[in-house]
């Protein structure tokens, strides 16, 4: 804003240069302001001061009463959603049949009481450029499998999760924690997720995909997967993010606060944290990419249901205070189509369409 003296100096500026002969849009446009401004300045008393800081602005009709405010503050602050972002508090409200408010209102109303802050140790996430296109829109379609080191309290000593992880669902749908780093262990482990998924009588087989390391490449599992009759896919040499989905879950395995920072004690205790952090993810953990249904409800099929019934449960909040709603309430759609890589909307839209079909993109 432009304080009174400010606009009585320009005032008298530009109607100095219009006396010389200067139009009066030239002037104004020298000053930084447009005719109209300079016309809403004037008054017939002289230059009149800003009014609107005194200006009445009454609450909105949709704005949360003071009670609505209170109630919300202290759901999102009980003890079950401490480390939950709203990202993920709403979904879990709307599958209890409650709704507060929209997901965008819980986080102005944490940053007004300074409790918007990022709540995990992890970076926010880059952008990835992926050459190789994978498309799922069922489960047993495309799997992704890897392995990652686990530490020890002893330094320099590590153990291995295996882990293969369906990506329409995200389900793990195998696991297994090793003290060496060997291919029979990802033999044993694709033989016994093949049994457990029960792929023997599906028509189209998954596809496997995983990265260049030379235990998911070596013989004995390059024998099982043409026994199986998986196909593999491999990322490309010397990069990292290929693999991203996997890459991802384990990422949000090490950073959750029940990973022990100082290491595992033996092979026992590694492998119970690793069947305690599976049941978690499968069972309780809302994952954002799928509209925050758990893996396993997706797996099954249950995810069509309760996200129909979140999105009745909005409909009826509309309904009832339409004046909060400026246009659709949240969307929840079912999500359809998973693209592992996704490089050109051409090819995703037309495997989208095939079942169990991969495009290479050269």
């Amino acid at each position: 804003m432009t304080s009174l003296e400010d606009r009585r100096t320009l005032s008298d500026a530009i109607a100095g240069a219009c006396k010389d002969g200067v139009r009066l849009h030239l002037a104004c446009e020298v000053v930084g302001i447009s005719p109209r401004t300079l016309q809403r300045w004037r008054a017939p008393q002289g230059v009149r001061e800003d009014a609107r800081p005194l200006a009445a602005r009454p609450t909105p009709g949709n704005a949360l009463s003071e009670q609505e405010r209170k109630q919300i503050m202290a759901v999102v602050n009980e003890p079950r959603f401490a480390d939950v972002p709203p990202a993920r508090i709403v979904p879990m409200l709307a599958d209890e049949g409650v709704y507060l408010a929209s997901e965008s209102t819980i986080c102005r109303l944490l940053r007004e009481h300074g409790q918007n802050s990022h709540r995990g140790r992890a970076k926010a996430p880059s952008a990835q450029r992926m050459p190789t296109t994978h498309v799922a829109t069922a489960p047993r379609q495309v799997w992704c499998w890897d392995m990652t080191y686990l530490p020890a309290t002893v330094v320099g000593r590590w153990f291995h999760l295996y882990l293969i992880m369906d990506l329409y669902s995200r389900k793990i749908v195998g696991w297994e924690v090793h003290d060496s780093d060997d291919g029979e262990h990802a033999k044993q482990l694709l033989k016994r997720t093949a049994l457990a998924e029960d792929i023997a009588q599906l028509e189209h087989k998954p596809v496997l995909h995983g990265d260049n390391g030379a235990t998911l490449k070596a013989t004995t599992v390059l024998a099982m997967l043409h026994w199986l009759g998986v196909k593999p896919s491999y990322s490309r040499p010397r990069v990292s993010d290929d693999n991203a989905f996997v890459e991802s879950l384990f990422k949000t395995a090490k950073y959750r606060p029940q990973f022990p920072s100082r290491g595992f004690a033996d092979l026992a205790a590694a492998r119970q944290w690793a069947s305690e952090f599976v049941h978690w993810y499968n069972m309780e953990h809302r994952h954002s990419g799928i509209q925050y249904v758990t893996p396993a409800q997706r797996h099954s099929g249950q995810d069509v249901g309760i996200l129909r019934a979140r999105d009745g449960l909005y409909q009826d909040a509309k309904q009832q205070r339409p004046q909060r709603w400026a246009r659709h309430t949240r969307n929840w759609d079912h999500v359809a189509v998973v693209t592992l890589n996704p490089e050109r909307d051409q090819p995703a839209t037309v495997a989208a369409n095939l079942p169990n079909l991969s495009i290479k993109i050269a």
